[in-house]
């Protein structure tokens, strides 16, 4: 592959490594060998040429003084920071020969891997490493802490992660945002949305807080947390009452309306906005909105689907499109995710066959506090790589005193030294997506990228590739899955003969073009993924997995008596616990705040800028009142995940529940319960 990191000057194409949708096409300025500006690439299709502040600030956290540029051991107390510089050698055999003392003392299965997407390459996220830990026998991770619990409810209706072309949605006359922060986590969404606005369209966002996208909407609609599937029953009921529903699309391309026409009859108007906390008059002002006006588009957010009733939230939102036949049209349908249209082949990537034992055990990432303290058997050592648990896991305190276990050898790969490497007893320096081989796959837009190494590996840091092939020579694995390049493995899951969209992208294509787009074609006509092979409006395979076969509305576990339903959702500037370490993203973000109604703020004695206590059984912190309209009474919302501090009491997911979802082994970040009282500031 082509590397650009012996050039030291000039401008080079790239693309952006974040978890997020929009995966922007990049353009990378070098000067003397360091990046000095990130830009976007205005020849995007997508994209084109706009960026977030997290990405145009980049350098500054490759550059950062803090960041790691050597392997470290631990020499003082867990936690207490206390390392000292050692040799990639050294590192690879301390950990390599513990893990074959624990296989022969414990077996494979007391080790686990943790890891999610800190970086989206394909070869670096889920390649290598994969091999590595399938091989070795540990026992496996189940990667559900985004968008299990959705991505299965959306399957059961649209039989897979396949919606409209985001390029199509500036012909959209309707879009509804529910339960998306797009100006912060989807820019270009808004971009689209903007530019078909000019033209006429309206935006309605239906959320739990008036964040930045709900104050750029033509209509806010706030809702009560994890209700949302009531409120999309409510809509359904109104268009098949008022005969806004187009007939010869359901009959031609869905299973089970006439169910759901009898089902829907219960979610009348009234019970809805008692549910829902959504008036009367709005509730039936939106359900007329939707029904009236095509092409509509409804973009589905991550957030609603970290609930306990989080997948058949999103379930019951995807099957409003069909009601009113927008599949048909360009510019409408729905977005939930599009990660089908350039699924790769993970077989060849992943190599799951050299897992011998198939029965293997499989931990959920969300259940990580609980099962580093009571898994049988123990966990014995956990490496734990593009990712941060100490922060972004739920029931923090939990993962905190399993991560202060003495008889867990912990090995972080990261760029930094996170508050889960303060724990580490082995600390490895990670590269940047910039100094990596590597190809993306957005799971928005329909295009592929390539990345190609563009500045030399800062100090002795290494990809997650190079780390699982050196730990595999340690182990003493000679299989040549594991001796295979980077090129190799990317000619490997380029060939998919299971993704018809894939079929013409090559490596010699993306490596001329560096973005290729998926050879799409619309849903509609055409023969689904589901059983059917329409929209399943009744599911057969929900009912015998367990499940309402209709869209139904499941109330929350009311797990206290608590007054506050608690949602810490993202910020603007970091993304999960990334750049929460980074001192320019925490001055953009200023400071973390609990957002509340001014109500319920009246009855507490507080006011904007007051130090709340926030608890509940699990833990409590302290943020900072944001009193006003921008929640309902009742709610309380935070926004984003910001480092844990000595003397801060921040850190969200102490007081998150670590139930799962209905489906998928989702999160449940959302669904927990706090109270609320002023807090003493700390004496100056």
């Amino acid at each position: 592959m082509h590397s650009y990191t012996k050039i030291r000057d000039g401008v080079f194409p790239s693309v952006c490594s974040l978890d997020c949708p929009d995966q922007c096409g990049l353009l990378v300025h070098k000067a003397n060998g360091k990046i000095i500006k990130v830009q976007g690439d205005p020849d995007h299709p997508v994209t084109q040429g706009n960026i977030c502040n997290k990405v145009r600030h980049m350098a500054e956290r490759i550059y950062d003084e803090k960041r790691l540029q050597y392997p470290l051991k631990r020499i003082g107390k867990k936690g207490s920071k206390q390392f000292e510089q050692i040799t990639w050698e050294e590192a690879i055999k301390t950990i390599t020969s513990k893990w074959k003392t624990l296989i022969e003392t414990d077996g494979a299965e007391s080790i686990l891997p943790y890891s999610f997407y800190g970086n989206m390459g394909n070869l670096n996220a889920e390649g290598m490493d994969r091999r590595f830990f399938h091989k070795l026998g540990a026992s496996t991770l189940d990667r559900t802490i985004c968008q299990a619990a959705g991505s299965e409810g959306y399957k059961y209706t649209m039989g897979g992660s396949f919606g409209i072309d985001p390029e199509e949605t500036v012909h959209t006359k309707l879009f509804i945002m529910w339960g998306i922060n797009a100006v912060s986590t989807n820019m270009h969404q808004i971009t689209l949305a903007q530019k078909a606005r000019k033209n006429g369209a309206k935006i309605v966002v239906i959320d739990v807080h008036k964040n930045q996208t709900g104050r750029l909407a033509d209509w806010f609609i706030p809702v009560l947390p994890g209700t949302d599937s009531a409120l999309a029953l409510g809509i359904m009921h109104l268009l098949f009452k008022e005969n806004m529903v187009n007939h010869e699309f359901l009959e031609k391309y869905t299973a089970g309306h006439e169910e759901l026409r009898e089902h829907v009859v219960q979610y009348d108007p009234y019970t809805v906005s008692e549910i829902t906390g959504v008036p009367l008059d709005d509730l039936t002002q939106l359900a007329r909105m939707y029904g009236q006006t095509s092409p509509s588009c409804i973009r589905i957010g991550n957030g609603i689907q970290h609930h306990d009733n989080g997948g058949m939230c999103i379930r019951t939102i995807s099957c409003l499109p069909a009601l009113t036949g927008q599949w048909l049209l360009k510019g409408g349908g729905a977005i939930k995710g599009n990660s089908g249209y350039l699924a790769h082949n993970t077989f060849a990537l992943q190599r799951p066959d050299l897992l011998e034992n198939k029965d293997t055990r499989n931990i959920n990432m969300n259940l990580i506090g609980q099962a580093l303290l009571t898994a049988v058997p123990a966990i014995k050592s956990m490496f734990v790589y593009s990712s941060n648990p100490a922060v972004v896991a739920p029931e923090a305190n939990k993962v905190k005193k399993g991560l202060e276990r003495e008889d867990l050898f912990t090995v972080v790969h990261d760029l930094f030294l996170t508050e889960t490497a303060a724990y580490a007893d082995i600390v490895l320096p990670a590269t940047s997506a910039f100094e990596n081989t590597d190809f993306y796959t957005s799971y928005w837009h329909h295009y592929l990228h390539l990345q190609e190494p563009i500045i030399e590996a800062y100090g002795e840091s290494k990809s997650n590739v190079e780390v699982f092939r050196l730990l595999a020579e340690g182990m003493g694995f000679e299989d040549q899955a594991f001796k295979d390049t980077e090129e190799e493995m990317l000619v490997q899951a380029l060939h998919n003969p299971a993704n018809p969209y894939f079929e013409d992208i090559s490596i010699d294509l993306i490596r001329e073009k560096k973005f290729v787009k998926a050879n799409v074609i619309p849903l509609f006509p055409g023969k689904l993924k589901t059983p059917s092979g329409k929209i399943e409006l009744y599911s057969s395979a929900m009912e015998k997995a367990g499940f309402p076969p209709l869209p139904t509305y499941i109330p929350l576990v009311k797990e206290s008596e608590l007054p506050f339903l608690f949602v810490p959702g993202p910020n603007h500037n970091f993304l999960n616990s990334t750049f929460s370490n980074n001192e320019k993203h925490i001055a953009l973000e200023k400071a973390p705040k609990l957002h509340m109604n001014v109500k319920d703020a009246a009855s507490l004695q507080l006011a904007d800028g007051d130090l709340a206590k926030i608890w509940n059984e699990r833990g409590e912190c302290e943020l900072i009142v944001s009193a006003g309209e921008n929640v309902l009474p009742g709610v309380a919302v935070s926004q984003g995940l910001w480092a844990d501090v000595p003397g801060k009491k921040q850190v969200v997911n102490i007081l998150t529940p670590d139930r799962l979802a209905d489906m998928g082994g989702g999160a449940t970040f959302f669904s927990g319960r706090i109270d609320i009282r002023k807090a003493e500031r700390p004496q100056s």
